[in-house]
């Protein structure tokens, strides 16, 4: 091949040169080799057997620099793929995310090592093998787990949905990560919910809209409280209006059985979603509901779409979905029970439709009126 043949001139060479021409002859080498294209299998044993005798003699700096030229080359053989690996140093992790190919053996060699880093580099390829994704999986990472929820190119299903879910109640970037992939069911993120930002939260519940779930261990004691269901709304509207939500997390404390710090989030969530998940789970209705979630979100910019898709979650998500959420937030439910087929959700254009249809609710527009009241109130 041209740029080192014959081999015996680089023998010659190298046994009577010294480092500095070694560190010359496989640099040049391998880029000789990058730039061939496509060489035929003599030579790439003849390249390789050049190759495994320079690499040990040169400097570690020539042995970097020559890996990463290597590692631009289009077929690699296992020998050749093993000395890139070796000798690229802290140049490794970045090698293994963008290089076009690599065999399933030298992957899962990496892995073998336990080294986190080139693990987690390993994670964001596109063209992972079931046997290296295995592998990936049963590392106890939060790097490796990070890369993984990121990847587009893995699908979350069957036991790998299960380990992603399992991992977002651990990690709350999981969980970001998760929410805002296309193909991932939220309602998985449920124990999550409160690391979530507001927009991820409406996404959570809204993958509970027209969907069946199954019956969580609460049920029949918010049955039994909700005849009081009126009796509830009319005192948070009024706790809430005079901002009293000290005695909110106390009074959601004695009637849900959540701990009273997780009471405490759902009081000070300004959003009001983490709110509209317990009235509902009450059976309340749209309109006692939005005059609860007026009073109680912020009223620092427009709130009217917002309290709009409120409105179309009052009527779209059941008490019965609520109340398994509310449940997740207690640990009482396995909530891989979601990815049973009846309890699948409904198809996404169906709920889309479903959800994006602008309501024209008369009790919405006097809800909107009333948070313009509020609003000018405050102001004067």
């Amino acid at each position: 091949m041209i740029g080192f043949q014959p081999y015996e001139t680089f023998q010659l060479l190298i046994e009577t040169g010294g480092v500095d021409r070694t560190n010359t002859l496989l640099v040049a080498a391998c880029d000789a080799y990058a730039r061939r294209g496509r060489p035929t299998l003599a030579e790439i044993e003849q390249f390789e057997t050049l190759a495994q005798r320079l690499f040990p003699q040169a400097s570690p700096a020539a042995r970097a620099k020559a890996a990463a030229t290597l590692g631009r080359s289009e077929i690699l053989s296992s020998a050749l793929e093993d000395l890139v690996i070796s000798h690229l140093g802290e140049d490794l992790p970045d090698f293994l995310v963008v290089a076009p190919k690599l065999s399933e053996q030298a992957l899962l060699k990496v892995i073998d090592s336990n080294e986190v880093i080139t693990a987690a580099a390993i994670a964001r390829r596109g063209d992972l093998t079931n046997v290296v994704l295995a592998k990936l999986f049963q590392m106890n990472s939060r790097k490796v787990y990070r890369a993984l929820a990121t990847n587009m190119s893995i699908a979350p299903r069957g036991p790998y949905l299960s380990a992603l879910a399992r991992s977002a109640q651990m990690d709350h970037q999981v969980a970001w990560s998760l929410a805002a992939r296309p193909d991932f069911d939220c309602a998985l993120l449920a124990p999550a919910f409160f690391d979530l930002n507001e927009s991820d939260r409406m996404k959570v519940i809204q993958s509970f809209a027209l969907r069946e779930t199954p019956d969580a261990p609460i049920k029949r004691t918010l049955e039994q409280i909700s005849v009081a269901t009126g009796e509830l709304s009319r005192a948070l509207m009024k706790l809430f209006t005079e901002n009293r939500r000290p005695e909110v997390t106390r009074l959601l404390h004695q009637i849900t059985s959540l701990d009273e710090v997780r009471c405490g989030q759902i009081a000070h969530d300004t959003s009001g979603a983490a709110l509209f998940v317990v009235l509902r789970a009450f059976g309340c209705t749209v309109h006692d509901g939005l005059k609860v979630l007026i009073h109680a979100t912020s009223h620092d910019a427009d709130r009217s779409k917002t309290l709009s898709a409120f409105s179309k979650m009052f009527d779209d998500v059941s008490v019965d979905a609520m109340t398994f959420l509310m449940s997740a937030w207690r640990g009482d439910v396995n909530l891989l029970d979601l990815t049973k087929p009846q309890y699948k959700p409904s198809t996404p254009e169906t709920r889309r439709r479903a959800l994006m249809q602008p309501a024209h609710n008369p009790i919405v527009d006097e809800a909107i009126a009333a948070l313009a009241r509020i609003g000018l109130r405050r102001a004067g």
